[in-house]
């Protein structure tokens, strides 16, 4: 029993000198850090890590052996806090990102995206552009041991593949050294990467009743909250995080961004996700804390159409003309986006094509028709078509002259303004595209 004593008390010493040099080892941080990075220091201080007392090696801190780990200051560190670092206290969140379309957004380092950027651009504009977004692969130094590589690093990217294997960074939406909620939950956080020409949902949102209500009601939204359920904690208005992670008094919050997207409105042509009917029951018990059922399956029904309007009068018969043009060998240059149709045909369906997907997805009305389907018809019809039938091959204008002749949604080029106006008012114009109106 004294032996006993003994042991408990040593440890107890043990236990408490190391506490002190824990302790320590966190106020020279502090205390240097407040001098020479006076900003960073702050956003710590404000923040709830340092409000709660989580220091800098609680995140810091490396183990021998560590890729990026280096001496500094008598400490072992790590400049890059990766998900698996942010797991040994958010263990739910970093399993949620883990499996979550985030997590694999590096991925498209390996696709026509990165590839036009590299070959049409250059290197800079990918490394400062694309990856900044989707993110890169973050390198070691090869001159500098354990010290990241400027050209991976400074780099946020929301798949960011990182050094330890672990996919994502955190940072992406909680902003480094705030880590603040309320950030997350704001449009702006997500307006980093999702703007632009192919995939402009800040825009969308914005032009949105959504965003709108959000604009006029920012101060009701409790963004700071600890609890933040809509229908519950705020009703003013939807951010994107209340619609893709948010929690409702029905179902927990997320991480996983896909856990409530039925379709997939990145590829040429849209297609359900797995499990579809799951993930669209999940979002509409979403849209139910501030719409009627009516509301939300209209919505649906709308949104539905434009997907299947893009994917059969333009989205499928562009691909086919393509693949037409290239197996009867006519592109001019061998090398992928060496030759204009290539391009126009991208356009219309990784720019226009997604604006429209995306609009109709999110209610937003000029990016549907405007800067949507508009922008695809114009470049199906007097870009895609005549570049296609230029190349003067008779399997390709066979196809085409059929399509202008036989389809009903293409056959109003070749008839009279004055008949189609008369259709457009009776509904016999309206009753051709009845099929693409699904039944619920």
């Amino acid at each position: 029993m004294r032996f006993l004593n003994i042991v408990i008390l040593l440890w107890a010493v043990a236990a408490s000198g190391a506490a002190a040099q824990t302790a320590a080892s966190a106020d020279a941080c502090e205390d240097c850090h407040q001098k020479q990075t006076a900003g960073l220091h702050r956003q710590w201080q404000e923040s709830l890590h340092g409000q709660y007392g989580v220091g800098c090696r609680d995140c810091h801190a490396a183990a021998e052996g560590d890729p990026d780990a280096f001496a500094h200051n008598g400490a072992l560190i790590a400049t890059l806090v990766t998900p698996a670092d942010c797991r040994a206290c958010h263990e739910k969140e970093a399993t949620e990102v883990e499996r979550s379309y985030h997590a694999t957004a590096g991925q498209i380092l390996e696709s026509n995206d990165a590839y036009l950027a590299h070959v049409a651009g250059g290197a800079p504009a990918a490394i400062a552009g694309c990856e900044n977004c989707h993110g890169a692969k973050v390198q070691i130094d090869p001159n500098r041991p354990n010290r990241l590589a400027r050209q991976s690093w400074p780099n946020a990217g929301i798949g960011r593949i990182n050094p330890d294997g672990s996919k994502g960074s955190c940072t992406a939406c909680h902003t480094r050294h705030t880590f603040s909620a309320a950030q997350a939950r704001r449009p702006e956080a997500c307006g980093k990467c999702h703007l632009g020409p192919d995939h402009p949902q800040r825009e969308i949102y914005d032009e949105s009743k959504h965003g709108n209500a959000f604009c006029t009601n920012v101060d009701k939204m409790k963004l700071a909250g600890d609890s933040w359920v809509v229908g519950r904690d705020y009703a003013a208005a939807p951010t994107c995080a209340t619609c893709h992670i948010g929690a409702t008094p029905a179902s927990p919050g997320t991480h996983d961004v896909g856990e409530r997207i039925s379709w997939t409105l990145r590829p040429a042509v849209s297609v359900h996700k797995e499990n579809w009917q799951e993930k669209r029951a999940a979002m509409k018990r979403v849209c139910a804390n501030c719409h009627g059922g009516g509301f939300v399956d209209g919505h649906y029904y709308q949104y539905d159409a434009v997907v299947a309007l893009y994917n059969e009068k333009f989205a499928r018969p562009a691909g086919e003309i393509l693949a037409r043009v290239r197996a009867q060998g006519l592109l001019e240059r061998p090398a992928s986006f060496g030759n204009e149709i290539e391009w126009t045909y991208w356009e219309i369906w990784h720019h226009e094509g997604r604006r429209a997907r995306h609009g109709a997805a999110m209610m937003g009305p000029d990016y549907t028709w405007w800067h949507g389907l508009y922008e695809v018809a114009k470049h199906f019809y007097f870009g895609l078509l005549p570049e296609a039938r230029a190349y003067g091959n008779a399997a390709v204008n066979a196809y085409i002259d059929s399509l202008l002749a036989n389809d009903p949604m293409h056959a109003w080029v070749n008839r009279e303004t004055d008949q189609l106006t008369r259709e457009i008012r009776s509904g016999k114009m309206q009753e051709i595209y009845e099929a693409m109106f699904p039944e619920q």
